[in-house]
């Protein structure tokens, strides 16, 4: 019988991550600058980011060397467990085989430190004395924390007003860690101040809060400014997720059929795919490779794949990505980490020419699979990652109506420790479900992009 906790010794810890620009059929369209709409380059990330950063964001290698100072943190928690989730299957009575990768052992309790600590400690390499952010749901804030804290930094975040106010002790955590935190739109900075002459209840949105980080951070050159998701760096640096579940399941000899995870901005879920997807196209394995959004933010599902800036001022450079509109502001949904415009470039051109899927689901189905897994298995999931809960137990549904025995393969991203406000508005019958009319979302689309510079 196949482990419950399947564990790679400390001494296997990956050590490089796995750039998957070399390795795309097709090109990904490039980045551009907003004033000259030519493809931007190092110089005019310069003011936000470090050199080493602004190289792996634009690299063309396979792999880049994790540094030691960064693999020295990694280890108190890598390599993360891979679960067989023996109980979850006995409770679905389906003939899948379900494993997941928990990054919930983290000390932010996300997979998010896997890109915070190497941007903490190639800023601090760089002389930078502080980095300003946003965040959602306060995992990226923390973990950020968390890392500023091993490399002498000082750290500030905008944290999305819904869920500063939904998630108190998960703003004390990163007060713990040292921050200073600040809902977002504030009045400290002229975009929250924009945003709060037009709607003072605003509850805020990722855009908005990335407005503000980089506004600050451009404004001292001591500065610089921090990404969560989204940017073709921060993916590669989760990709250490999928090059430990390859070493894992090869482990108990075992190669995914499907592989789910939840998709935000899609960091998580390319962390995880990336290398699996380098498999596939080398004919070692075919797995279908399938990303969960909320239908509340339904940016893969329901957006249009064009460029648009990354925040809802316009401060970023203009990205070729799927896109509810720069100035869309979500419902705000439990799982504030997925409530974001857009979706990381790379995952955007990998749906468009058709190498992954995308499903939406909407919170109430998450949250009760969400409910089912910590039952069984006894892990309370963030809401995030519900998302992936939903579509692999969806798919081992199929299973036992096919009698095919399926391997199913999704990243469990986080835990719920601090989100359980949501789990009670679940349990209680609080929580609605929000769904898009496509019109209303391509017409509120074409009215953003309108706005944008000619490119």
């Amino acid at each position: 019988m196949t482990p419950t906790k399947i564990l790679l010794p400390e001494d296997e810890l990956p050590t490089r991550w796995y750039n998957v620009l070399h390795d795309l059929p097709t090109p990904a369209p490039p980045v551009l600058h907003p004033g000259t709409g030519q493809p931007v380059g190092p110089d005019d990330l310069a003011p936000l980011f470090p050199m080493d950063l602004i190289m792996q964001e634009v690299s063309q290698e396979q792999y880049v060397d994790i540094p030691g100072e960064v693999l020295d943190v990694y280890r108190l928690w890598r390599p993360s467990p891979l679960y067989r989730a023996h109980r979850l299957e006995k409770a679905l009575d389906t003939p899948a085989r379900i494993y997941y990768k928990y990054e919930g052992v983290s000390p932010a309790g996300s997979h998010k430190p896997n890109t915070a600590v190497p941007q903490a400690y190639y800023n601090a390499k760089s002389g930078v004395r502080k980095l300003t952010t946003e965040t959602g749901a306060g995992q990226w804030g923390t973990a950020l924390a968390f890392a500023c804290a091993q490399y002498g930094l000082d750290c500030e975040v905008w944290q999305v007003r819904a869920s500063y106010d939904q998630k108190p002790y998960r703003r004390t955590m990163m007060e713990v860690f040292g921050a200073t935190v600040h809902p977002s739109p504030s009045d400290l900075t002229e975009s929250g101040r924009k945003i709060l002459a037009e709607n003072p209840d605003s509850t805020g949105s990722l855009g908005i809060a990335i407005s503000e980080a980089v506004e600050m951070a451009v404004a001292d050159p001591d500065v610089h400014y921090a990404l969560g998701s989204v940017l073709n760096h921060v993916l590669l640096h989760q990709t250490i997720i999928g090059e430990e579940a390859l070493m894992q399941l090869a482990m108990v000899g075992e190669t995914p059929d499907v592989l789910v995870g939840c998709t935000g901005g899609g960091s998580n879920f390319g962390g995880l795919a990336f290398p699996f997807l380098r498999e596939k196209w080398a004919g070692r394995m075919s797995p279908v490779v399938r990303a969960v959004e909320p239908a509340a933010c339904p940016s893969l599902t329901q957006g249009t794949y064009a460029y648009d800036f990354g925040d809802t001022i316009g401060m970023t450079p203009l990205m070729k990505m799927h896109t509810l509109g720069h100035d869309f502001v979500p419902d705000p949904i439990h799982a504030g980490g997925l409530r974001y415009h857009g979706m990381s470039p790379l995952i955007s051109h990998l749906y468009e020419t058709g190498e992954i899927e995308a499903i939406a689901k909407p919170q109430s189905e998450c949250f009760a699979a969400g409910v089912l897994f910590a039952r069984s298995e006894g892990i309370v999931p963030a809401p995030e990652p519900t998302h992936a809960l939903a579509a692999a137990i969806e798919e081992a549904q199929r299973c036992k109506e096919s009698g095919e025995s399926k391997v199913i393969l999704t990243a469990l991203c986080g835990h719920g420790h601090l989100d359980l406000a949501a789990y009670d508005a679940y349990l209680s019958g609080a929580m609605t479900d929000r769904a898009w009319d496509d019109a209303d979302l391509q017409a509120s689309v074409a009215a953003a992009l309108e706005k944008l510079p000619a490119v």
